[in-house]
C-alpha cells in the first residue's frame, strides 16, 4: 500500500482512538484536562506530537486508571516482564484478542508462513505471558498447525521434531544453540530434520547493518535455517517481524503508530539511534498514547524489496534505562552478549551491574564454563577490549549454577542481565 494511503488510515484510526480514550480512560481524561488540550484538536500524526509521552512510571503508578472497560468485558489478563521495574497488568477484551491474533497471523505470513506450516512453539502459553498466546492464536488464524511444546527440555523438543515433523520453530534464538548441543551429543543430524526456518523472539540475531550477528551465525553454521527476527512488547500487543529480505521488522500500521525520538524528545531521523514510542490503534481494554518503550533502535523508511512501503525497525540495541557508562565508554547489555556469544568455551553467562564506592557503574560478568584459569580469563578480556575497548571484571562459575539463576522459578524467559545499581 502506498505510504500516503497508510498515513490516511492511521490518522482515521488515531482520531477514533483519541475520542475513545478521552471518554473511557481515567488517566487520559485527567491528562487532557490538566494540559488544557481538546481531544478533537488531535487530527493528524503531526498533531499527535502535541501530547506528552506516557511512561512506564505512569503505568506502574496508575495501572488501573488506564483500563477502559469494566471487569465483565475483560477476557484475558497479562503482565509485562518487569525488566525495568514492577510488572504492569495489561487487560484484554475479546476484540483485543482478535486484534492480537490478526497481528500475529500477518506477522507469520510476513515471515514466509502459510496454512501449510507446522509451527513448534517453544515459548510458554502460561505465566501471564502474551507472546506464546499471540503466536498460538496467530498460527491458528493463519490455518497452520501448532505443536505447543513450551520452553526448555531439549530432549522433548527433538522428540517432537522427529515425531511431528514441524517446518518452523518459534524460539528464543540462544535456545536453538542448546538444541544443537544436545543434537551433537545424541548423534542427531539437524540438517536432515523437517525444520527449515525459525521465528526468533527476545534476542537480536542481526547487527545494525542487518548482517547476522554472532548468535545468528553460530546457529546457521550448524543448521542452515532461514532466521526471522521479531520484536514486540506486551504494551503494544503487536509486533515487528522480518520478511525474507531480512532488512528490518515490518509492522501492521493499522494497529500501531510508531515514532523514534532522540535524547531531546524530538523526532530522530532515519537510520539514527533513538527510543521507540508507540501509540496503539484499535485497542479496547488498555490503549496507550505515545508510550515510551525504552527500547533503542533505528527506523528505516526506504521501501523494502518485498514491496512494503511502511517504515521498518532495525535491531533493538538495548534498553534506554539499561545504558551502561563504564570507564568512559557508553554501551548496552546486548553489546556484551555479542562478545560472549563469540567464545565457544563460554557455555552461559550473567552480566551484573552495580554502583561502586565512587558512584560509577561497575560491571561483573559471571561466566559459566568448564574451562577457567588465567589464560582463559585473558582470552575473554582481550575479546572485550578488541570489540568494546574496555574489559569488565570476570568470574568463572559452573554452567549449572548460572543456568539455575538464568531461569528462576517464575521466569518466562532467560535472565541475562541483572541491574543492581542504586
Amino acid at each position: 500500500m502506498p505510504s500516503v494511503r497508510i498515513t490516511a488510515i492511521q490518522e482515521q484510526k488515531l482520531r477514533e482512538t483519541i475520542g475513545y480514550v478521552a471518554s473511557k480512560s481515567a488517566f487520559y481524561k485527567k491528562r487532557f484536562a490538566s494540559l488544557g488540550i481538546a481531544p478533537e484538536s488531535i487530527q493528524t500524526l503531526e498533531d499527535l506530537r502535541k501530547l506528552p509521552f506516557t511512561t512506564k512510571d505512569d503505568l506502574q503508578r496508575e495501572n488501573t486508571a488506564f483500563f477502559c472497560v469494566p471487569p465483565e468485558k475483560i477476557i484475558d489478563y497479562v503482565t509485562t516482564s518487569g525488566t525495568l521495574g514492577d510488572p504492569v497488568t495489561v487487560v484484554m477484551t475479546e476484540r483485543d484478542l482478535e486484534r492480537l491474533a490478526s497481528n500475529e497471523c500477518e506477522s507469520l505470513r510476513c515471515a514466509g508462513g502459510s496454512e501449510k506450516e507446522i509451527y513448534q512453539l517453544m515459548t510458554t502459553l502460561d505465566r501471564r505471558f502474551m507472546a506464546g498466546l499471540a503466536y498460538f492464536m496467530g498460527a491458528r488464524k493463519l490455518g497452520a498447525g501448532v505443536v505447543r511444546v513450551g520452553n526448555g527440555i531439549p530432549e522433548l523438543q527433538w522428540d517432537t521434531i522427529q515425531r511431528i515433523q514441524p517446518t518452523t520453530l518459534i524460539a528464543v534464538p540462544s535456545f536453538l544453540l542448546k538444541l544443537l548441543e544436545y543434537a551433537e551429543r545424541k548423534g542427531i543430524d539437524p540438517k536432515s530434520s523437517s525444520v527449515k526456518r525459525a521465528v526468533c523472539i527476545g534476542e537480536p540475531i542481526r547487527n545494525t547493518d542487518f548482517t547476522l550477528n554472532t548468535l545468528g551465525q553460530r546457529i546457521t553454521e550448524q543448521w542452515p535455517l532461514e532466521l526471522y527476527s521479531t520484536y514486540a512488547s506486551t504494551e503494544m500487543a503487536a509486533a515487528f517481524t522480518e520478511c525474507a529480505a531480512g532488512k528490518g521488522g515490518h509492522y501492521q500500521p493499522d494497529l500501531l503508530i510508531a515514532e523514534l525520538i532522540g535524547e531531546d524528545g524530538l523526532a530522530a531521523g532515519p537510520n539514527q539511534l533513538g527510543e521507540l514510542v508507540i501509540t496503539t490503534l484499535g485497542v479496547e481494554g488498555m490503549p496507550l498514547l505515545r508510550f515510551r518503550t525504552g527500547d533503542m533502535t533505528t527506523m528505516h523508511t526506504a521501501p523494502c524489496s518485498c514491496g512494503r512501503e511502511g517504515m521498518r525497525l532495525g535491531p533493538i540495541q538495548g534498553r534506554k534505562g539499561q545504558m551502561i557508562k563504564y570507564k568512559g565508554t557508553s554501551l548496552y547489555p546486548p553489546a556484551l552478549f555479542e562478545v560472549l556469544n563469540m567464545i565457544p568455551e563460554v557455555v552461559n553467562y550473567l552480566v551484573e551491574l552495580t554502583t561502586n564506592t565512587i558512584g560509577t557503574d561497575e560491571l561483573l560478568v559471571r561466566i559459566g564454563s568448564y574451562q577457567s584459569g588465567p589464560d582463559m580469563e585473558k582470552q575473554i578480556a582481550d575479546h572485550f577490549r578488541a570489540k568494546l575497548r574496555v574489559a569488565p571484571a570476570l568470574r568463572f562459575e559452573s554452567p549449572e549454577h548460572i543456568r539455575n539463576e538464568q531461569m528462576p522459578e517464575l521466569s518466562r524467559k532467560p535472565v541475562l542481565f541483572i541491574d543492581k545499581r542504586k
